[in-house]
């Protein structure tokens, strides 16, 4: 979990998932990420995140439909929170999975 700006010109953090593995975020000037939103809507591509939940201060969604890439300047100085469960991880992948068109039975 990190904080992000979608511009340098922008003030506000906003939370994000990285979900580009760490051997890759050491030698790239950009992270994957999964932007959040507290505007909580329900949808496929949608995973809500409970307060506390990885750092995020209020009940959020993680809009998988939204994965981009963000180099490394715009994330914050620290992490946001821990680490996700194994079972949030997947519910993420399963959304990306639908978000990118990929049908797995």
């Amino acid at each position: 979990m990190a904080s992000m700006r979608a511009r340098l010109t922008e003030r506000k953090m906003r939370p994000a998932i990285i979900i580009s593995p760490n051997a890759r975020n050491r030698w790239a000037s950009h992270v994957l990420v999964i932007p959040l939103s507290t505007k909580v809507k329900p949808a496929p591509t949608h995973v809500i995140l409970d307060r506390g939940e990885g750092g995020v201060p209020h009940t959020s969604v993680a809009k998988c439909e939204q994965v981009t890439s963000l180099d490394k300047i715009l994330l914050g100085d620290r992490p946001l929170g821990g680490l996700l469960s194994e079972d949030r991880m997947r519910q993420l992948e399963e959304a990306l999975l639908v978000a990118l068109g990929i049908v797995v039975e």
